[in-house]
């Protein structure tokens, strides 16, 4: 379901995490936990993943990574701020170093003009900083959903330079 390039960069992640001994957990939900499948492929990944969480409604956003009800209902589960919430509860949650988070519409429905399909907000969190991107990705459910693990990488190695 996933490149392989985008394998062997969770490799390269996770050898980067452990050399620093970091830990990482996941909050997803437009991937389903594909960043987090992508990262236990890799033998030895227990070592540095703690837990992902799949929160594909927002009851669950709310009460698995405390994700403001009123936050979601301003906004959108899809939007940045949901992301950053996301982002943060999963690393409080899990005592993680690290925590990666998604929410998005990957299609092929759900889209409109202020939210189309492609549109996914990636945050990253670590105790002193929390980083949100906003993507708009092209193509069908797949491309978007490996877009997303792909550039959730990226978006860790971002946080780790503190840029």
């Amino acid at each position: 379901m996933l490149p392989e390039t985008t394998l062997a960069d969770a490799a390269l992640l996770l050898a980067d995490l452990q050399s620093a001994g970091e830990t990482l957990a996941t909050a997803e939900s437009c991937t389903g936990g594909l960043i987090a499948a992508a990262l236990t492929a890799v033998p030895g990944s227990s070592a540095t993943v703690l837990a992902g969480f799949v929160t594909y409604s927002n009851e669950a956003k709310a009460s698995m990574l405390g994700v403001p009800p009123a936050t979601i209902a301003a906004v959108g589960a899809v939007s940045e701020a949901v992301a950053h919430a996301m982002a943060e509860g999963a690393r409080a949650r899990s005592g993680a170093a690290i925590a990666v988070s998604c929410t998005g519409i990957a299609g092929p429905g759900g889209g409109s003009a202020e939210k189309p399909v492609g549109l996914v907000y990636i945050g990253a969190a670590s105790a002193s900083l929390t980083l949100v991107e906003r993507h708009v990705f092209p193509g069908d459910r797949t491309a978007i959903r490996a877009a997303t693990v792909a550039a959730a990488f990226a978006l860790i190695r971002r946080l780790k330079t503190g840029v």
